[in-house]
């Protein structure tokens, strides 16, 4: 793609111009070279789109406008609201409406915008690899239409990922119709089927089943990540909270996760074990036997965990108390058979129709009507594919070991691919089509429960690319320029006509379509299947979406590439994720490599080894996404690429053998150890019945009473007092806070090799630590993994003020520590000063790299730093102005709630809260004034703004230690010679 013109700063005299440049010509060109160097490609959409709730009567420049949309990842729909400034859209928030969303979103949704204003995005349509054009793909398609009309469409394929678009999947099927001998094909490169065929065993035909957790006492994670990589883990993550949240805390409902690699569910457990996924298998189908299930075998054998048996125990004890309260979910790691005994145990407990819905499936093509992509490679290699449609797919990289997708192509004449990059499976195919992003196009789509939304486009198409619509109506030889009315027309049928245009203009407005979630059906009897066979090989794989590139669709993304692992911290990476004692068999530790393979495939793979704690032995992790070779210039080469491994088997055998080298990790934290620093403080729920007041009683006797600095004086009436308080019962460790504020103030991206050398410029991080967390004495120390989101504290006795010789760091009249980015000298004496090592220096113009955001993703509030400076958390200073502004010209009182910053915005379950400290009314207030309230490091007496709440476990005392459990500290060092118990090296925050 060519590069955008840039205005030259040299200026141009008018003796220099040639005598037969006109005034006229002269200032048309110079117009020209104005409107190529504006901050967009394109501008808003020739339709009427329409703002959320209202549209205000006047577009005012500078004043954002939000429009409710959606996103969708897997084919399901998260609700949203995108902000457009000026026409460009430049932050997404979550649409409080939506059932999906509640007003929270995750990392990806955050990450959107930077996708959308990628310049590596495909730009134009390319035939054999050569620039072409829209009408010349039309006459190809026109000469092969001819002969579908001949042959009833024979030859014809068309492969896509699972659809939840109701218009799109109508599209498919009158295509079908119109050409009965063609034929659809679909796949999730994650879950290529299982899900399905598990409901298939269970119910006799497929059936989505969605998780009511609110309604749940007792919670069973079977390898499901249900709160941080789940359909619904949005609202999974509120629901669960919701009760724990430190205003009022309770404990009446309990998680139990078994899994074999850490998640973000088992992270937040109440109690957890760490067992391969045949001990997970055996363990559910004894406890289904436990809770009088018939039919389940006597002879299942036993885990080869110790532990498991004292579980199975428990479980059956709390899941028979708690019939139609309890709720079990089975995740991809185990087999079909086991996941519909699943299900069976949920029918047995009664859990159907009180803590779980069965549903007709939201995504269309995962099940009987769609083929599968393996048999779609079986009839390219056979000759009976001579056209092939792929639609937002990239079956050459995600097909899996298993199959050869390239190869298959090579025998179709006619390829054709539709996608957002020209990716792996575009160069090996006859024509490639750019895809309309999300936010450039007309199209509808259902969340995870069927409630579905109209997706509205922020802005035209900035590379020239059609949405699906557009293409399916192009093969069907109808007219394919208007998507909207094409959308409109689909919903006009289902509902009708009747006041169908005002009826249109609502669903815009909220950014849904009322009571369209899926009913509830009657699952009717639920089968118990054939026990699947109980091998235990030596080494199994275990296949997850990594926590930033997902299945490989954003490794492009760099937001996303320099995000830290929840659960290992590294960025720019992937590896595989092994246990202590696997890693001591191996004789590898963090850092060495191995080379692995997979039975059934022919095709070895390289991977650099992460240890971790709590992590399964006898199973190594690999995330997939990586090792991408076609996906720009941010995510080629990133990470190796684990889908050569992948097979139909949920957790195929694995072989692994040592080889030489090693490989640096890009970390951002090393230390996971609190070193019996009181930074996260905790209780058992025990413990805090008897003593609410442990926190505050530990911080007033530590808080000293007297300073060397004056006190700073009170906010004058009707002035403000902003401070911020996080929950640590309610945070879980997803990182949506750190990446929501890189995308509202600006944060550049640095790179790995900057990451390594520690200068990550994250103004938000999210410290996690896997041991030493102190409870009660008589609680002792509780092995498991705890997560603290630090922002900048906003402290009143801000020990970086003191230091800055040019009055860099100073306070404002609302007692805001804020940074005068024009004054910093770079001098990092505030760095040094700061105690939480919360300030960033910008070392570099990390602007100016290929790594950042394109100038249209720049949001014009916060200001574009320049290399030198110190930069930190403002609370949204930018934020706070724009609701004191709006506030005074309505004539009114800031209100509660007026100021939402922007991690406080994203995060799924509320752990922060930000508001005025002077209303004692307001959120903040009353969260601070629980008693679990403390400030990190109080004795300095910083007196910081923000605060946390301590963090209250709530383990079975079935399964507290002793018993075998997590709750056991952790072993000794895995990887010699200065690290922790991860086999992690040692040391600090960068």
């Amino acid at each position: 793609m060519p590069q955008r013109p840039t205005i030259p700063v040299v200026p141009i005299l008018a003796d220099d111009l040639p005598a037969s440049m006109q005034r006229r010509r002269f200032l048309q060109r110079m117009a020209a070279s104005m409107a190529l160097a504006g901050a967009g490609c394109s501008g808003p959409p020739p339709e009427s789109i329409l703002p959320y709730v209202r549209m205000p009567e006047t577009m005012v420049p500078g004043e954002p406008r939000y429009y409710a949309t959606a996103l969708t990842r897997r084919g399901l729909a998260l609700g949203v609201l995108v902000e457009s400034e000026s026409g460009r859209p430049i932050k997404v928030e979550g649409n409080t409406l939506h059932p999906a969303s509640l007003g929270a979103t995750d990392t990806f949704a955050q990450a959107a915008v930077l996708q959308l204003w990628d310049p590596e995005r495909s730009a134009m349509p390319r035939r054999m690899g050569v620039p072409a054009s829209w009408d010349a793909f039309r006459g190809e398609l026109a000469q092969r239409r001819l002969a579908w009309q001949d042959d009833e469409g024979a030859g014809l394929r068309i492969l896509t990922g699972p659809l939840a678009s109701p218009t799109l999947h109508a599209q498919v099927r009158a295509l079908l119709r119109q050409y009965p001998r063609a034929r659809w094909h679909c796949y999730d490169p994650l879950d290529d089927g299982g899900t399905a065929r598990a409901a298939t065993l269970a119910f006799g035909r497929p059936l989505d089943v969605v998780p009511r957790v609110a309604r749940a006492a007792t919670i069973v994670s079977c390898d499901a990540d249900l709160i941080g990589d789940w359909p619904g883990s949005v609202r999974h993550a509120r629901d669960f909270m919701h009760e724990r949240r430190a205003s009022a805390p309770r404990f009446e409902r309990r998680l139990y996760a078994l899994e074999a690699s850490p998640s973000l569910t088992g992270a937040v457990a109440d109690n957890r074990v760490a067992l391969a996924p045949y001990d997970i298998e055996r363990l559910l189908w004894r406890l289904a036997r436990r809770l009088g299930v018939a039919g389940v075998p006597a002879d299942v054998p036993a885990p080869t965990v110790a532990q498991a048996v004292r579980w199975e125990a428990v479980l059956a004890d709390r899941l028979a108390a708690t019939r139609g309260a309890s709720l079990l979910a089975a995740g991809g790691s185990l087999s079909a058979p086991t996941r519909a005994l699943v299900h069976r145990i949920n029918a047995e407990l009664g859990n159907f129709g009180a803590t779980l819905d069965a549903i007709a499936p939201v995504r269309a093509g995962m099940q009987e009507e769609a083929g599968s992509l393996t048999a779609l490679v079986e009839a390219m290699h056979a000759g009976a594919v001579h056209t092939l449609l792929m639609i937002d797919c990239n079956p050459v990289y995600d097909g899996g070991g298993a199959i050869d997708v390239a190869r298959g192509l090579e025998q179709v004449p006619f390829t054709v691919h539709h996608g957002l990059y020209c990716d792996e499976t575009a160069q090996a195919c006859r024509w490639h089509l750019p895809l309309a992003h999300a936010l450039e196009q007309w199209s509808d789509a259902r969340a995870y429960d069927g409630t579905a939304a109209i997706v509205q486009p922020l802005v035209r198409p900035l590379y020239g690319g059609r949405s699906a619509h557009a293409l399916l109506a192009m093969v069907a030889g109808e007219d394919d320029r208007d998507e909207r009315e094409r959308v409109r027309a689909s919903w006009r049928q289902r509902r009708g006509t009747r006041d169908f245009e005002a009826w249109w203009s609502e669903v815009l407005q909220r950014g849904l379509i009322e009571a369209s979630a899926a009913p509830a059906v009657d699952p009717g009897p639920v089968a118990l299947p054939a026990p699947p066979a109980f091998a235990a090989p030596p080494l199994v794989a275990c296949f997850t979406a990594d926590a930033a590139a997902d299945v490989g669709q954003f490794a492009n993304n760099a937001w996303l590439q320099e995000l830290p692992r929840p659960l290992t911290g590294m960025t720019w990476d992937n590896a595989a994720l092994i246990g202590a004692g696997t890693a001591r068999a191996l004789g590898v530790r963090t850092g060495d490599m191995l080379r692995l393979a997979t039975a059934g495939t022919a095709r070895t793979v390289e991977a650099p080894v992460w240890v971790m704690t709590r992590h399964a032995d006898g199973v190594i992790t690999l995330p997939l996404g990586y090792g991408r070779r076609a996906a720009g210039r941010v995510g080629n080469g990133v990470g190796f690429d684990a889908y050569p491994l992948k097979t139909v088997d949920a957790a195929p055998p694995l072989r692994a053998a040592r080889v030489s080298g090693q490989h640096a990790f890009a970390v951002i934290q090393h230390e996971t150890d609190m070193a019996s620093r009181p930074l996260v403080r905790a209780a058992t729920a025990e413990t805090f019945r008897r003593h609410p007041a442990f926190a505050t009683a530990e911080k007033r006797a530590r808080t000293p009473e007297t300073s060397l600095y004056p006190p700073w004086p009170q906010a004058k009436e009707g002035g403000h007092r902003w401070g911020m308080a996080i929950d640590l019962n309610a945070c879980i460790g997803c990182h949506a806070c750190t990446v929501a504020c890189q995308a509202e103030n600006n944060i550049p991206v640095v790179g790995k090799e900057e990451v390594a050398r520690g200068r990550a410029m994250h103004w938000l991080r999210v410290d996690r630590y896997e041991s030493g967390v102190p409870l009660a004495k008589e609680d002792g120390t509780a092995a498991r993994a705890v997560f603290q989101p630090v922002p900048c504290m906003h402290c009143e006795t801000a020990p970086c003020e003191a230091v800055c010789p040019v009055g860099a760091t100073v306070h404002d009249s609302d007692g805001l520590n804020v940074q005068v980015y024009n004054r910093c000298v770079g001098t990092r004496f505030c760095s040094n000063n700061c105690p939480y090592k919360v300030r960033r220096f910008n070392f570099l113009s990390y602007t100016d790299t290929p790594l950042d955001r394109p100038p249209p993703a720049q949001n014009p509030e916060v200001t574009v730093r320049r290399g030198g400076v110190m930069e930190k958390c403002t609370y949204c200073v930018q934020r706070i102005t724009r609701a004191r502004i709006a506030a005074e010209k309505d004539g009114r009182p800031l209100r509660d709630g007026a100021v939402v910053t922007a991690c406080e915005a994203v995060c799924p379950t509320g752990a922060i809260v930000f508001g005025d400290l002077n209303d004692a009314g307001s959120r903040v207030a009353r969260a601070k004034a629980s008693p679990l309230d403390y400030a990190m490091l109080a004795e300095l007496n910083t007196r910081p703004r923000t605060t946390y709440a301590a963090l209250v476990l709530n383990p079975d005392a079935a399964l507290r230690m002793g018993e075998g459990t997590d709750d056991e500290p952790a072993e000794g060092p895995v990887a010699g010679g200065g690290s922790d118990a991860t086999g992690e090296p040692g040391g600090g925050h960068g």
